[in-house]
């Protein structure tokens, strides 16, 4: 349908913009302005997005939307099923303009590098003006990392995040950080025993709008990764925050203690799985960091705690989204170790021996989380060790889990995880063999493999993976002072033991490269 309008602008609100303080929106006036969402196949399908991150996103969007009427606006919401849907943004922007003629398009800049490049051609491929808004959900601008970054020589994440406490004021007295020391991460290494009280995430019963979204899902992506039910995710801003209230009253205090932990069966432990609802906009990163930080001041939690996870949302969150924008567009291409193995079948099956992994991805397959140390430390470090390609690995990440877009997955992966640019992100790469994940978890103790078998038929993989990554690796890595005490223990085991395990690393990966079970 086209003709005539009175709307003025035509404000364009994407997934993972569900804030009703967007910038976009501050800027327009429901009186005179017309809001356009959209559910598109290309964005549902660019890789093929877990069943439920699916679900969160379409059934959060379509509640925005009602949560936009409530306060005025005139919503056109797309549904993916709609007649007439033309599949992408690009076009449903067209044919929303055809429709209605507005005078401008108004959007707050998107997170993702591909749908950026997109934007910056329409105001010419569709004849409208656009207006494209800095997202101000963050306490850091694209524009202020840059300054901080240049002329930089290192890129440390740890001195980010000391400007950004000294900008915000957060944890901070006067100009010292709270208790004297800016990161408490080294009380934050604790394993848990099965026998500690371990809170659940809330859940929430799917409504009516829900279940429509879950039959829609479950018809039209049947062949995407994962399982569909049971869903509990949080959907409206109440229930997000009604979650994250949840976290503070009963997980918040033991949060920094237990949060590199992991435990078979227990999938969520102090965590506050929130991370979904934080990078869709129904969460705001200011306000989460100011009740936690608010926590520790009424003595609801202890600063190891409160430091740690306000480290996360101002910390790490930020930086790697700065980093994101500073690389980008060639930062995805980054393979510093020339890793090209292909990423092993359990990623998307769960069917391993390993049962570190099998826990892992099963995890992931059912609920599209994981914490940050089953990624980084099982997932991440086996993919590292094995050498797998890091684009294989990006992509899976970006894939299997509700809370992944790619400005802050990519660097995740691609820097910390694989050690893919060369360390701009980080000082080492992040890997282990099996005492680490023998140490943080009770995975190893029924395990197929013996952790403490070093090399041989049963030995733990992660064992000779290790040292075989060092030893393929050294023209590279033997200069990372960081790894010093590493290679010097390499080189006083003596010729047999290194062919040792250098053996047994090549027997594991054959059986890898060959589909045969691990």
């Amino acid at each position: 349908m086209s003709g005539t309008s009175n709307t003025r602008n035509l404000i364009l609100v994407l997934g993972d913009q569900l804030t009703p303080a967007l910038s976009s929106l501050r800027q327009g006036a429901p009186d005179k302005d017309r809001v356009l969402m959209v559910e598109v196949m290309e964005e549902a399908t660019y890789v093929r997005h877990h069943k439920k991150k699916i679900a969160f996103l379409f059934s959060a969007m379509r509640h925005f939307a009602d949560e936009l009427r409530g306060n005025g606006w005139t919503v056109d919401y797309v549904k993916i099923d709609d007649e007439g849907n033309r599949g992408s943004f690009r076009e449903e922007v067209s044919r929303a303009c055809e429709r209605l003629t507005p005078e401008r398009l108004v959007v707050t800049e998107p997170g993702e590098w591909r749908v950026l490049e997109d934007m910056r051609a329409w105001e010419n491929d569709l004849a409208i003006r656009l207006d494209l808004l800095t997202d101000t959900r963050f306490f850091c601008s694209t524009d202020r990392f840059r300054a901080w970054a240049d002329g930089r020589k290192q890129l440390r994440m740890e001195m980010f995040y000391r400007e950004m406490r000294k900008k915000t004021g957060l944890l901070m007295d006067g100009g010292k950080p709270e208790g004297g020391k800016w990161n408490y991460d080294a009380e934050n290494r604790k394993p848990a025993a099965q026998d500690l009280f371990m809170p659940e995430p809330k859940r929430f019963a799917p409504d009516a709008i829900t279940k429509e979204v879950l039959k829609l899902v479950e018809e039209r992506f049947p062949e995407h990764f994962g399982t569909l039910e049971p869903f509990w995710f949080a959907v409206t801003r109440s229930q997000a925050e009604e979650a994250f209230d949840s976290f503070l009253n009963d997980a918040l205090a033991d949060f920094g203690t237990y949060q590199d932990a992991m435990l078979a069966g227990e999938r969520f432990l102090y965590h506050s799985v929130i991370s979904a609802y934080l990078n869709a906009g129904l969460l705001d990163a200011r306000t989460l960091c100011r009740k936690v930080e608010q926590a520790y001041q009424d003595g609801r939690a202890p600063l190891n705690a409160v430091e740690g996870y306000i480290r996360q949302v101002l910390g790490w969150r930020e930086y790697v989204r700065g980093i994101y924008w500073l690389k980008m567009p060639d930062y995805v291409e980054e393979n510093a170790l020339g890793a090209s193995r292909d990423l092993p079948e359990f990623y998307w099956t769960g069917k391993t021996r390993m049962r570190c992994l099998s826990e892992a991805v099963n995890q992931t397959i059912e609920e599209a989380y994981a914490h940050h140390i089953q990624r980084l430390m099982v997932t991440g470090n086996f993919a590292l060790l094995a050498g797998v390609e890091p684009q294989q690995v990006h992509e899976w990440y970006l894939m299997v889990y509700a809370d992944a877009y790619e400005w802050v997955e990519l660097p995740n992966v691609l820097g910390m995880s694989q050690f893919a640019d060369g360390g701009l992100l980080a000082s080492k790469p992040y890997m282990s063999g099996g005492n680490y994940i023998n140490k943080m978890s009770d995975y190893c103790g029924n395990c197929h493999f013996d952790v403490k078998a070093k090399t041989g038929d049963g030995a733990c993989p992660f064992n000779a993976l290790y040292w075989d990554f060092l030893a393929r690796n050294a023209s590279t890595l033997k200069g990372n002072l960081r790894l010093n005490q590493a290679y010097a223990t390499w080189q006083r085991m003596g010729g047999d033991k290194q062919d040792a395990y250098r053996k047994s690393a090549a027997e594991f990966l054959n059986l890898l490269d060959t589909g045969q079970d691990v």
